[in-house]
């Protein structure tokens, strides 16, 4: 036993332990300082009492493991911690659970693809920088700053492969190579890495119907080589009658004979642009697996050896090189029927000696035929496999004219379970010329969407390289309020190089024809929109140093340009350049339902809203005369919205009572109103919608509803 002296207070300890490394030092102020720390160290115990029982030390920092222990057993210390230790799991849990929440109702984000429109490249029109009159792949780069001041993030550009431009680039020569015209291929890959550097995808032509006569396969294939024999559609004829009554596209017979083989070859378009077999395995290969680089005359000399000799096949040559998407070209003309039967004639009493171009037969033969779209899918498949790398989706889209035949032209959106394209070209807006009325641009606007499978994503097209522009179809006073009809619909809308900014056709005299077509038919020409763009005021409007361009120039350039426009807030590049900004910050224009509630003769009118958020938009084109409507029936709005824009660039802020709202000819309104009420719920009929999501305003989220 043993005992200490505390402030004249004695406490007696039951026990002691011993501590062996313990070792007494004798210096006086260690004693000293001994002394203090016992002081400190000891309880006070109560006076009066000559033996106290000991009540346990206070925890203190650095107390040994058997303290420690007596102490966190008792409740006031063991109940905090359970209560942290549950705390932390319940809240971990309700993490988990918050997250898996999220991600479930979180709605898919869109795609590049469906958050930007498409631009249109024709390079031989785009910009020329190398001072020969033709546009090039550097021109293109020089111009990339033009997509961002248009808020432009995907571009399409048309066939700059190496060709001996029959049908200008149409007619591929070989599918590896830039035809030198445009650049070389390391102009293609500085462009491809400027374009995302600046966030820019590009999306190239894919021609896989047809090759030019030039090409290596045509040769093999003519020399009647076994391996190439079977790579296009032969048949047997002679120099007077043809295997059948087939008509190219481009007019008279689709057959072509060639002495070499005593046979006749196919082409749906020129007899330079022969048509591939895709019945055949070896050619599905060459175009969908592998391809062999070996030269003819390797092919003679061993062709055990050639064959050994492989390359990436077409579509994952570029996907490696880092193109995001493809436009496959004439995709309803791939396949042809095996039996080679003559086509019915539309006019059963017509001479059939008579017959020389395409819309005076049915194709029932030479267009969909069955297997096309196993193809397609194989394609899809391919470029899906590069499309898991996050942030690089490999886009496609199909190319088939169908004209009246919807059904064929969804098909190519594929079904519920096997996807095809992410959509097909829409071209029926390109009928607004014949169909120039509110009613009218309602009907062409609805002949895709209520025919469009549920769930797809819609787009828009006014005009391409094939069709006169929509300036020169419609007038110019229409240019604005079309721009606006495209960019607030619900979709993507794809836009021809010069659309921007109202461009129209030239004239071209025949001596001046470029086209091959239009050497054919003067009168379907199709120069007078692929005219070169216009920049500035400048010599050649900006677009060449060039003495001569490869097709004249437009005298309003000199007014119509890019430079011009940019300095005026009311021209139709700045409100073309305006309504793109909106469409991307405003989600019910961004993604939102679209919903029909009026067409006349003169007005076509929709809304644009979203389930849970107030703002909405009122879109009013007027596509005919001047005109007052009145839309107090439509309970959903409000009695006044707010002018946001308009095309004529007027009034902007000022609000407009719904009983009569004004347009001029051509004029385009978008109006914003803010309810409660939402149109969609009780007019189902009249509302479509692609990625449907719901606003939630107190977390600004979307979600699935």
């Amino acid at each position: 036993m043993s005992s200490g002296t505390a402030n004249g207070s004695s406490m007696e300890l039951g026990e002691c332990i011993q501590n062996t490394g313990f070792h007494e030092d004798d210096k006086t102020e260690d004693a000293v300082g001994g002394d203090e720390e016992n002081r400190t160290s000891t309880v006070r115990m109560s006076p009066g009492r000559e033996e106290d029982t000991y009540t346990q030390i206070k925890p203190y920092a650095g107390m040994p493991k058997e303290v420690l222990l007596l102490y966190s057993v008792q409740a006031r210390y063991r109940l905090p911690r359970e209560i942290l230790f549950w705390l932390t799991i319940v809240c971990t849990l309700a993490l988990v659970a918050l997250t898996i929440t999220v991600i479930v109702m979180s709605p898919r984000c869109l795609s590049w693809w469906q958050s930007s429109p498409v631009y249109q490249i024709y390079p031989r029109s785009f910009k020329d920088s190398d001072s020969d009159g033709i546009g090039d792949l550097k021109g293109i780069l020089d111009k990339l700053d033009h997509f961002q001041y248009l808020n432009i993030k995907a571009i399409w550009i048309s066939p700059f492969y190496k060709s001996p431009m029959k049908d200008f680039g149409y007619d591929v020569e070989d599918f590896r190579d830039i035809d030198p015209l445009f650049g070389s291929m390391q102009d293609f890959d500085d462009l491809l890495a400027a374009m995302h550097d600046k966030g820019l995808k590009l999306i190239m032509d894919f021609i896989p119907n047809h090759t030019s006569d030039t090409h290596q396969w045509f040769n093999l294939s003519s020399s009647g080589h076994a391996q190439y024999k079977d790579y296009y559609i032969w048949a047997n004829c002679n120099t007077t009658h043809a295997p059948n009554n087939w008509v190219s596209v481009f007019g008279n017979s689709s057959w072509t004979y060639v002495e070499e083989r005593q046979q006749c070859y196919y082409h749906q378009f020129l007899k330079e642009q022969p048509d591939l077999n895709f019945r055949n395995p070896h050619v599905r290969r060459e175009m969908t697996v592998r391809y062999c680089s070996c030269t003819h005359a390797q092919y003679v000399a061993d062709l055990k050896t050639c064959s050994e000799l492989w390359r990436l096949e077409i579509v994952r040559f570029w996907l490696e090189k880092g193109v995001d998407g493809f436009r496959m070209d004439a995709v309803k003309h791939i396949l042809e029927a095996k039996h080679l039967r003559d086509e019915p004639q539309v006019d059963p009493q017509q001479d059939p000696d008579t017959i020389d171009t395409e819309f005076e037969l049915h194709h029932d033969y030479t267009t969909t035929q069955l297997g096309l779209h196993d193809i397609l899918q194989a394609w899809r498949g391919e470029m899906d496999v590069y499309s898991r790398e996050p942030g690089r989706y490999r886009f496609m889209v199909a190319e088939s004219y169908d004209y009246e035949e919807t059904d064929k032209t969804m098909m190519y959106y594929g079904t519920p379970h096997v996807k095809e394209s992410d959509f097909p070209f829409n071209f029926y807006l390109m009928d607004l010329p014949t169909n120039l009325t509110g009613t009218g641009a309602q009907g062409l606007v609805n002949l895709w969407m209520a025919n469009m499978p549920v769930g797809k994503w819609p787009n828009w097209v006014v005009g391409n390289h094939d069709k006169p522009r929509i300036s020169s179809s419609v007038g110019q006073e229409y240019i604005k309020v079309i721009n606006m009809l495209l960019l607030t619909l619900p979709g993507t809308p794809t836009t021809y190089y010069g659309e921007e900014i109202g461009m129209v056709n030239i004239n071209v005299t025949i001596d001046e024809i470029q086209d091959p077509f239009g050497k054919f038919n003067p009168n379907a020409s199709r120069d007078p929109q692929r005219s070169p763009m216009q920049w500035s005021d400048g010599p050649n409007a900006g677009f060449s140093d060039a003495n001569h361009t490869w097709l004249p120039l437009h005298p309003h350039h000199t007014t119509v340009n890019v430079e011009a426009q940019q300095k005026d807030s009311g021209s139709v590049l700045s409100q073309y350049r305006a309504l793109s900004l909106l469409r991307q910050t405003q989600l019910p224009l961004h993604r939102g339902w679209m919903c029909y509630i009026w067409s006349d003769a003169d007005v076509f009118a929709f809304l644009r809203e979203i389930d849970g958020l107030d703002k909405a938009f009122l879109v009013v084109l007027n596509f005919g005369a001047d005109s007052v409507i009145n839309l107090s029936a439509i309970t959903e709005l409000p009695e006044q919205l707010t002018l946001h824009m308009s095309t004529n660039q007027e009034n902007y802020g000022m609000p407009v009572i719904k009983s009569s709202i004004a347009t001029a000819r051509g004029e385009g309104l978008l109006l914003e109103y803010s309810t409660h009420m939402r149109f969609n719920p009780g007019h189902a009929s009249q509302c479509f919608v692609s990625e449907k999501a719901c606003y939630l305003g107190a977390l600004d989220i979307l979600y699935k509803c």
